[in-house]
């Protein structure tokens, strides 16, 4: 069955900004007094949620972050956005040619979801349908945001396909039954280490070039046919 709706992740499958986010979080780890490498960044917070990435730097690192520590994050994140933000190539042409109902569901803050498509030239292909982990109790691994997507779009769980580029969003894809796609094509997913993580997360496929995200999904309907 061909889906029904499609749930983009933002960051690393519609914007080119994972690598980008990570240095602003390694700056801010720093900033309080934190020592983080950038593989263990990827691993850990990948994917996730600010409020989830507080909790985990304090309970397992130590470390506490303050509301001024993020603010310093998101200025410099921001202007990195602004200057240096790319979309991931092939979207803008693929998305005219998806015929599927879509819409984003990100971990990023609502603002920050309609700052980079703005300034990637996407938001205007993307609006008003953006959802943001600020609308759910629960960011992902959970299921809520993913949930909450489909429900405000009006379709099943079950018809719906996320493509997402973490270990996390393929969590909560899965835990909210949902079929999904793990895309590898953005700057910061050629680390090995990563693409072991995606494919132990058994997705339902994985690609790099979103140009053949339409075949994909047809090709996932007639397996499901068949």
């Amino acid at each position: 069955m061909t889906p029904e709706l499609v749930i983009f992740d933002c960051d690393g499958v519609l914007v080119d900004s994972e690598a980008l986010s990570v240095s602003a979080l390694l700056g801010m780890i720093a900033l309080a007094g934190g020592t983080v490498s950038e593989e263990v960044a990827y691993e850990h917070f990948l994917g996730k949620s600010m409020k989830s990435v507080r909790e985990i730097l304090l309970r397992d690192f130590g470390l506490g972050v303050t509301d001024s520590h993020l603010t310093a994050m998101r200025v410099e994140l921001m202007r990195r956005f602004r200057e240096e933000l790319k979309p991931i190539p092939g979207v803008k042409e693929m998305l005219p040619r998806l015929g599927l109902p879509y819409c984003v569901a990100s971990s990023g803050t609502l603002d920050r979801i309609r700052y980079s498509l703005d300034v990637t030239g996407l938001l205007k292909l993307m609006e008003p349908h953006l959802f943001s982990a600020g609308m759910v109790k629960h960011g992902k691994p959970a299921p809520d945001l993913f949930l909450y997507a489909a429900a405000a779009m009006r379709a099943h769980p079950g018809n719906c396909l996320v493509i997402e580029d973490s270990p996390a969003g393929i969590a909560a894809a899965k835990a909210a039954g949902m079929r999904v796609l793990a895309f590898t094509g953005g700057s910061h997913a050629g680390n090995p280490a990563l693409k072991a993580r995606l494919a132990s997360s058994e997705p339902d496929s994985i690609f790099a070039d979103m140009l053949q995200l339409p075949e994909l999904i047809a090709g996932l309907g007639a397996r499901r046919a068949s």
